[in-house]
């Protein structure tokens, strides 16, 4: 079990199939755990669910809602796994997510910062063993020249025990 925030944008129905057509080819792992989503936190192990939800709760009151673009898909190693997983990165937007991160970790949730992981925000796709088979995938969606906008307007507090995923608590941004 692990605790999380995470962003399930809000994004056009179209945009939203799309994502969801690309992921239920190329990402096993997660397409029938999670919707599309940028992660926030990182999951936490240590901290009890209501100290959690209360620390995440009071630094995310007063923070705005997120507009961005993705416009380019992009492979990172995974940390975790054998797999390279494939990214949509937001080339609007980006600044503002990563600074919303770097807020969260602050207070009882400084020390679960991982420095050991970069934080790239991105709505994972999919991902292989096979890096070559993960950039091929990008190179592709790449080549479509996509534009997906949204909107980031809530956090969702998460309970991760895979394959499930339990909100535990909805935070609207302003």
């Amino acid at each position: 079990m692990s605790l999380l925030v995470l962003a399930y944008p809000k994004l056009k129905i179209e945009d939203f199939d799309r994502i969801q057509d690309i992921r239920k080819k190329h990402d096993t792992r997660y397409y029938n755990a999670v919707n599309p989503h940028f992660t926030i936190v990182f999951p936490v192990f240590k901290l009890e669910k209501n100290k959690f939800s209360e620390a995440v709760s009071k630094v995310a009151a007063g923070i705005n809602t997120i507009s961005f673009i993705l416009k380019c898909a992009v492979i990172v190693k995974d940390f975790f796994s054998d797999y390279t997983d494939i990214f949509l990165v937001p080339d609007e937007g980006y600044s503002y997510i990563v600074k919303l991160h770097d807020k969260l970790y602050s207070g009882i949730l400084k020390n679960e910062l991982r420095l050991d992981i970069p934080f790239i925000p991105h709505i994972g796709v999919g991902g292989y063993t096979s890096p070559a088979e993960s950039k091929a995938v990008a190179d592709d969606l790449n080549k479509s020249n996509f534009i997906i906008e949204g909107i980031i307007d809530k956090l969702d507090i998460v309970n991760y025990n895979y394959p499930e995923i339990e909100t535990i608590k909805e935070i609207k941004l302003i």
